[in-house]
């Protein structure tokens, strides 16, 4: 334990899920995410309940703190615990999950506002250094969350979700859930509609989805594989988590 700090805490932008087999961190500042074995994420839970790294292996501790999922403090700063999210039955990577290859059909008089929403997110993204891009747009996100007054219906939100759709089929840049995501909430943000934003992660392989709910929690035209995300940040309805 030799140069390294005694008290330290995890900072906020920083989400932990336990899975049991696995932990995974997420840092929505810098984009990292690292992936902890059991062992590794008892010593991240004992030291989240008492802020010391003392207890932390030299080189866990050493390897968190460079790739700053840790920051030193001069005091013991603990910090919220993992959340315990449900696992997935073993899939051996043979699970399977529904891409899109045809082109969505655009609703009717959402066109060219799904197209300007996609290109004010694209414009957020790329606007930066790469590293600060989720930061960004979940900034972005909280910012326009905050300004909306009425929850979307279900059809509301589904005409948006397959409004950005069919925009982003003619994109240039890379449009994967992220930009579709946060742009759907860009474009009900435009009528002060709101819809809650999730970004989650899923074990079994270890992956990451962007995705939209209504008031109700409901995934918005999104396919059954999307339960077996565990959400670790939300923004907007009743969930805001400023990371």
């Amino acid at each position: 334990m030799h140069d390294l700090p005694r008290f330290v805490t995890a900072p906020r932008q920083v989400r932990a899920l336990d899975f049991g087999h696995v932990m995974v961190l997420v840092d929505y500042r810098s984009n990292r995410v690292q992936c902890l074995f059991p062992a590794a994420a008892a010593h991240w839970t004992a030291a989240a309940c008492t802020g010391r790294l003392d207890t932390v292996p030299g080189g866990l501790a050493a390897q968190l703190l460079a790739s700053g999922f840790l920051i030193p403090k001069p005091a013991a700063t603990p910090w919220p615990v993992p959340v315990v999210a449900p696992p997935s039955p073993p899939s051996w990577g043979g699970a399977e999950h529904p891409a899109g290859t045809s082109r969505p059909q655009a609703p009717r008089g959402h066109g060219t506002a799904a197209a300007a929403a996609l290109a004010s997110v694209l414009a957020i993204k790329t606007v930066g250094h790469a590293r600060h891009a989720m930061q960004r747009i979940t900034t972005a996100l909280n910012t326009t969350a905050s300004r909306c007054r009425c929850p979307a219906t279900p059809a509301q939100a589904t005409a948006a979700v397959l409004a950005v759709r069919h925009a982003c089929w003619y994109s240039p840049a890379r449009t994967a859930c992220l930009e579709e995501s946060a742009a759907t909430v860009v474009l009900l943000a435009a009528r002060r509609l709101s819809v809650t934003w999730c970004h989650g992660v899923a074990p079994d392989p270890v992956r990451l989805h962007a995705w939209v709910e209504t008031e109700d929690g409901a995934p918005v035209a999104e396919p059954p594989s999307t339960l077996a995300y565990t959400p670790a940040l939300t923004i907007g309805g009743h969930h805001q988590h400023q990371p």
